[in-house]
């Protein structure tokens, strides 16, 4: 890294370490190995920041676990930090910056961006954050480079009062804010929400604040608890009670104007379909396993009409309202984090997310 390719920050002895971090890269099938790799260099246009705190989300914790991936790999995309090099014509951030940045944006110009469905674009597709190895996030890593469509449209500054671990909800905020509306909740709906890990909880708060009457499932006392904490009117025990029929009860015999799954159980998509009035919507967020196969009765859609709807990622039509939702403090992500690791222990951290304890809600590296 040269004075010719980047304005390097005074404060940061990036060439006092040797150009090494420390990083915990997928080595396969459920192994990833803290270990020291180098720090990435950025070009014209890039940005380096050095992460202060990244989210745990269940899509990197699927990936790693059923080694959907080609190791290695730095993962980790729900990240905030500090910028610590500017490549040049790099004029909206300068070092010493606080940002939050999302890893992925849409061109904008092809057939799926006119459509609105911006994480079908090709170029969304493509990471454009990376701690090393093929992009992918790197918010499991000290550093990370972003490159330049990220730093044009995919960078936003931290107001002074919002900390860093805040500020890693923006992107998971985006996309439950997206399936919420995706699956159309609309005040006065009666909503069930299935599944209350950290996507649930937040699916939850955002479909009451669309001004729906939300119902939560969890298996998990805690979590039950805090979904009625944030909002939930009820919460039921999958194991103990019969969600359909309390559904049924509490809708006049009608059932759900919709249904939102947040846990990849295949046969939960067949008891959605029952739990929604006919007309309803099953929205499917947590399938989203390139393996895994689904049925259903043909006549909950065919004769009932009912909607199986998918929501993947965020949405670039949603970035401005979700980073106002969470800078400005609109929902309680401080209660959602449950637990705080540092990066050496990002292996305890990634099975603790996989496999939650009774009081496990969001799971954090904290790089500060």
């Amino acid at each position: 890294m040269t004075q010719t390719t980047a304005r390097t920050a005074s404060s940061e002895d990036l060439q006092g370490r040797r150009g090494k971090m420390r990083a915990g890269v997928y080595r396969g099938k459920g192994r990833v190995i803290v270990e020291t790799v180098p720090i990435p260099e950025i070009g014209e246009g890039e940005v380096l920041f050095r992460v202060a705190a990244c989210g745990i989300c269940g899509t990197d914790v699927k990936k790693i676990h059923h080694g959907f991936l080609a190791a290695p790999q730095i993962l980790g995309h729900e990240l905030a930090g500090t910028v610590v090099q500017v490549g040049n014509g790099v004029r909206k951030f300068k070092t010493g910056d606080r940002v939050v940045s999302f890893h992925h944006i849409p061109c904008g110009d092809c057939f799926y961006c006119e459509k609105k469905l911006f994480s079908q674009c090709a170029g969304y597709k493509k990471v454009g954050l990376t701690a090393g190895f093929d992009p992918n996030g790197g918010g499991f890593a000290e550093y990370v480079r972003a490159m330049p469509w990220i730093v044009e449209r995919g960078m936003l500054l931290l107001p002074p009062d919002v900390t860093f671990e805040e500020a890693t909800f923006v992107e998971p905020v985006n996309t439950a804010l997206k399936a919420v509306r995706k699956a159309r909740v609309a005040k006065g709906e009666v909503v069930l929400v299935a599944g209350q890990g950290p996507i649930g909880m937040l699916l939850t708060i955002l479909a009451k604040r669309e001004g729906a009457v939300v119902y939560t499932s969890d298996p998990i006392p805690a979590r039950r608890e805090a979904s009625l904490r944030f909002g939930a009117v009820e919460a039921f025990d999958p194991a103990k009670a019969d969600v359909l029929e309390e559904m049924r009860t509490r809708t006049n015999g009608r059932g759900a104007d919709a249904v939102l799954l947040a846990v990849p159980n295949p046969s939960l998509v067949t008891q959605a379909l029952a739990i929604v009035r006919p007309g309803g919507r099953v929205l499917l967020f947590a399938h989203n396993d390139p393996v895994l196969k689904i049925e259903f009765p043909a006549a909950a859609v065919g004769i009932e009409e009912k909607e199986i709807l998918g929501s993947y990622s965020a949405s670039l039509d949603y970035q401005s309202e979700s980073a106002d939702i969470v800078l400005n403090r609109q929902l309680p992500m401080r209660e959602m984090i449950s637990h705080r690791f540092p990066l050496e222990r990002i292996a305890e951290a990634l099975e603790l997310a996989a496999h939650p304890a009774d009081d496990t809600l969001k799971v954090v590296i904290n790089h500060e």
